[in-house]
C-alpha cells in the first residue's frame, strides 16, 4: 500500500465534535500521572533518605537508572500502541490495561522488606519504580496520543491540553496538600508530620485508589470516541524488527521534534530537581510545618487554574514557540527569587507573618507561566505529527509522545539524580532534626541548588528557537492532508473498492 492510500485509511474520517464529558474525562486521567509524579519525584527520596535513613545518593541514583528501562520500554509501547488493531481501537486497550498494575505496584513501592542494607534497598526503590513508571507509561503514552486524534483544530489542542494539565496539577498538588494535611500529622514521637513514617502507609493506599480510578475514567468517558478515533494500517509487507526500530526512532529525525525533545530534557530534569528538594527548603530553609507546606502547595492549583484559561489565549497572541520560551524564563527567574534573596539575607526569616502568603503568591504566579510553558509545548507536539505525516504519509503520534514520556520520565529521574548530587555536595546531613540545620547548611545548600536551576531552564529554553512550525504552517499541513485524503478516496472509488472498509 503507498503511503498515500495508507494515509487515507489511517485518517479519522468524520472527526464529531467532543462532548464536555469526553474533554472533562480526558483531563481526569492525568489525576494518576499527578499523584505518581507527586510521590515519585516529592516524596520517595524524602522518605527513603530521611524517614528510613538510605543515603541520598543510593536512593537518587537508583531512581535515575529506571530510565534504562523507560530507554526500551517507552518507545516500544508508542510503537505497539501504533500497531494495535481492536475492536477498542489502538489506544485503549493499553488504558484499560494499565490501571490495575499501576496502582499496585505504586502501593508496594512503599512497602519495603525489612532487614534490608542501604544497597538492597537502592536495588527494591529501582525495581518498584522501574514497573511503577512502565506501568503507567502504558497510559500515559496512548492517551497523549489521542489528543491530535481527537482533534485536528490548532487551537482546540492547546485547549485539550489546558484541561489535562489542569488535572494533572490537581493530582500532584491537590494530593500532596490532602496528604500534608490528613496522612501527615505530627505526633509526639514526630513533631514533623512529613516526617511520620504511619503517615505513608495511608499515602500509598490512597494514591493507588486515585490512581486506578482516574484511569478507569478516562477509559471509560472516553470510549464512544472509539469509532471516530484512526485505526492501525496493517501494511503490505511486514516490516520485521528492523522496520520497526526504524519507525520507533524516525521522531529523531524530525527537527520540530528534536527542539522539543531538546527543551524538554532540560525543563523536566529542572522540574525533577525542584520537585525532589521543595520538601527541603520548605522543612529545613523555610521552617514550615506540615500545616502550612499543605497551604502552600495549593498555590499551584491556583497556578493551573490560571494557566488553564491563558494558555491558549498566549498562544493566539504570541504563537505556542515564543508563549514556551517567554513563560519558562521569566517564570524561573521569579520561582527562584526567594531562594535568592534568602541566600543574600533580605527575605522574610522563618516565622514571619507575611513569608508563607508571599510564599503561596509567587508560588502561584511562578506555577502559572510555567504551566502556561508546559501546555504551550505539549500542542506544540501534537502539531509535529501532521508535520511528520505531510512527508511519511504516517501519523505516528504513538511514537512522537512515546519519545515525549521518555524524555520526561527520564528527565524527571535524572532531576531526582541530580538533587541528590546537590544535596550531596552541599553536605546536606541525613535524618537531621530541622532545629539542628544551621544557617552554613542553608546556604551551602542555597549555593548549589540556585545556578543548577537557573541554567537548566534557560539553557533549555534556547533550544526552542530551532522549532519551525507556527499556526500557518500547521493549517497548510493540515489542508496538504486533507487533499491528499480526497485524492485517496477518489482513486479508492475509480478502482472499484465501493466496498473497501474505511478502516
Amino acid at each position: 500500500m503507498n503511503a498515500v492510500g495508507e494515509l487515507a485509511i489511517d485518517t479519522v474520517q468524520n472527526e464529531n465534535r467532543m462532548t464536555r464529558t469526553n474533554r472533562l474525562a480526558y483531563g481526569f486521567g492525568a489525576v494518576s500521572i499527578g499523584v505518581k509524579n507527586a510521590a515519585f519525584t516529592t516524596y520517595l527520596l524524602l522518605y527513603y533518605n530521611q524517614v528510613i535513613g538510605v543515603p541520598a545518593a543510593i536512593v537518587s541514583t537508583a531512581i535515575a537508572l529506571t530510565l534504562l528501562v523507560d530507554a526500551v520500554a517507552d518507545p516500544f509501547i508508542g510503537r505497539w500502541s501504533d500497531m494495535t488493531r481492536s475492536r477498542l481501537g489502538r489506544r485503549h486497550p493499553f488504558i484499560f490495561g494499565s490501571a490495575l498494575p499501576t496502582a499496585t505496584f505504586f502501593v508496594l513501592a512503599w512497602f519495603p522488606p525489612q532487614g534490608l542494607t542501604d544497597i538492597q534497598m537502592g536495588f527494591w526503590i529501582f525495581a518498584l519504580a522501574a514497573l511503577t513508571r512502565m506501568s503507567i507509561s502504558a497510559f500515559e503514552i496512548p492517551s497523549s496520543a489521542m489528543n491530535p486524534e481527537l482533534t485536528s483544530d490548532y487551537a482546540e489542542r492547546t485547549k485539550l491540553f489546558s484541561l489535562r494539565y489542569w488535572f494533572g496539577y490537581a493530582g500532584t498538588f491537590g494530593f500532596t496538600a490532602f496528604s500534608l494535611a490528613v496522612f501527615f500529622v505530627a505526633t509526639s514521637d514526630h513533631p514533623v508530620g512529613q516526617l511520620n513514617p504511619a503517615g505513608y502507609e495511608k499515602f500509598a493506599f490512597a494514591g493507588g485508589i486515585l490512581i486506578l480510578l482516574a484511569i478507569l475514567v478516562c477509559g471509560f468517558g472516553t470510549k464512544n470516541r472509539i469509532a471516530d478515533m484512526r485505526q492501525a494500517v496493517i501494511p503490505d509487507v511486514p516490516l520485521g524488527i528492523a522496520g520497526h526500530l526504524k519507525e520507533m526512532f524516525s521522531a529523531f529525525r524530525h527537527r520540530a521534534f528534536l527542539a522539543i525533545f531538546a527543551f524538554g530534557v532540560f525543563k523536566y530534569t529542572a522540574i525533577g530537581l525542584y520537585s525532589a528538594t521543595t520538601l527541603y527548603f520548605g522543612t529545613y530553609v523555610f521552617k514550615l510545618s506540615a500545616g502550612q507546606l499543605a497551604l502552600l502547595t495549593f498555590d499551584s492549583l491556583v497556578a493551573a487554574t490560571i494557566a488553564a484559561p491563558l494558555a491558549p489565549v498566549f498562544s493566539r497572541w504570541l504563537g505556542k514557540r515564543k508563549t514556551s520560551m517567554a513563560m519558562a524564563f521569566f517564570g524561573i527567574c521569579l520561582g527562584i527569587s526567594p531562594l535568592v534573596l534568602t541566600l543574600l539575607g533580605v527575605f522574610f526569616p522563618p516565622g514571619h507573618p507575611l513569608l508563607l502568603p508571599t510564599l503561596f503568591t509567587i508560588g502561584a504566579l511562578y506555577g502559572s507561566m510555567i504551566a502556561t510553558s508546559l501546555i504551550n509545548t505539549s500542542s506544540m507536539l501534537a502539531d509535529v505529527v501532521e508535520d511528520h505525516a505531510v512527508n511519511s504519509g504516517k501519523h505516528s503520534a504513538g511514537v512522537f509522545f512515546s519519545a515525549s514520556s521518555f524524555m520526561q520520565q527520564c528527565s524527571a529521574g535524572l532531576g531526582i539524580f541530580v538533587a541528590g548530587l546537590v544535596l550531596t555536595a552541599s553536605g546536606f546531613p541525613e535524618k537531621i532534626d530541622p532545629a539542628l540545620v544551621t544557617p552554613a547548611m542553608e546556604r551551602s545548600l542555597l549555593i548549589h541548588y540556585i545556578p543548577v536551576s537557573v541554567g537548566l531552564w534557560s539553557i533549555g529554553c534556547l533550544f526552542l528557537l530551532f522549532y519551525p512550525i507556527t499556526e500557518a504552517r500547521h493549517r497548510e499541513n493540515v489542508a496538504r492532508l486533507r487533499a491528499t485524503e480526497a485524492e485517496a478516496r477518489e482513486q479508492t472509488i475509480r478502482d472499484g473498492g465501493f466496498g473497501a472498509p474505511a478502516r
